[in-house]
């Protein structure tokens, strides 16, 4: 008798836990229309996860409806908000995936831009702001890539100026981390690897605000290579295009 006491106890203690509020899901009628504007509504706030969570459970519940196209891309802004990068990313390009022709495609490629721009940035970075050409810069390199498509596929997009001024930045970043990689580089001693980095720039990144600079490096590092010629052609260019620069390796000694 004082086992099965125990044991209706027990169920009624169980029962009880069921109706707690916190278990109930308060979403649970809520029609399309009301999700998403629940959801937009603590997106707007800054709720991020609950945001995420509605937009989740309207893309499960109404998946075929307008609403749950919407969602997808809302819920890739959402994570990346949220400092989700991986989440927002997959979401961004399933959006694109299920809806190529959808009128928001430019936006969902921008948006992988931005969300690429952002990335790579540790704890300490937010409080104390590094030159990202400092950084790694293969999500610079992704984040361009993704802007370059808004620009070449979108160009009437009202998101193709804003991600063009993106992509010169950007060209500017990547071409300040190889500088960045040839000084290293002649600070070694390792002068063929500083050329073949500053050559790169040359190449790849002409017209950016790292090429005086490339050039500067690739004038001493010959120099170290007993590469006299190559050293004269480029300090002729040097001096035509970039006099201030070249007066600090006119000298042989520079």
């Amino acid at each position: 008798m004082r086992l099965s006491s125990c044991f209706l106890i027990l169920a009624l203690l169980l029962s009880g836990c069921s109706l707690l509020p916190g278990k109930i899901d308060k979403t649970k009628n809520w029609s399309a229309h009301k999700l998403y504007t629940e959801a937009k509504a603590q997106l707007t706030d800054g709720d991020y996860q609950t945001a995420i969570d509605y937009f989740e459970k309207l893309e499960a519940r109404y998946p075929f409806g307008p609403y749950a196209q919407q969602a997808q891309l809302e819920i890739a802004y959402a994570y990346y908000k949220y400092d989700e990068p991986e989440s927002a990313i997959a979401a961004a390009q399933r959006f694109i995936k299920t809806n190529p022709r959808h009128p928001n495609v430019a936006y969902a490629y921008y948006l992988q831009g931005l969300i690429n721009y952002s990335r790579g940035r540790s704890l300490v970075d937010r409080f104390l702001p590094r030159d990202l050409s400092e950084r790694d810069p293969d999500y610079a390199r992704k984040a361009f890539y993704d802007f370059q498509k808004v620009v070449k596929n979108y160009p009437n997009s009202r998101y193709a100026g804003d991600a063009k001024q993106r992509m010169v930045y950007l060209r500017n970043v990547m071409a300040k981390y190889e500088i960045n990689v040839a000084d290293y580089y002649m600070r070694r001693g390792a002068y063929l690897a500083a050329a073949n980095r500053a050559e790169y720039v040359l190449k790849n990144y002409e017209q950016t605000t790292s090429v005086p600079q490339a050039l500067v490096i690739a004038v001493k590092a010959y120099r170290k290579l007993n590469l006299t010629r190559l050293a004269g052609d480029t300090l002729r260019v040097l001096e035509l295009n970039f006099p201030k620069e070249a007066a600090t390796v006119r000298s042989p000694k520079s």
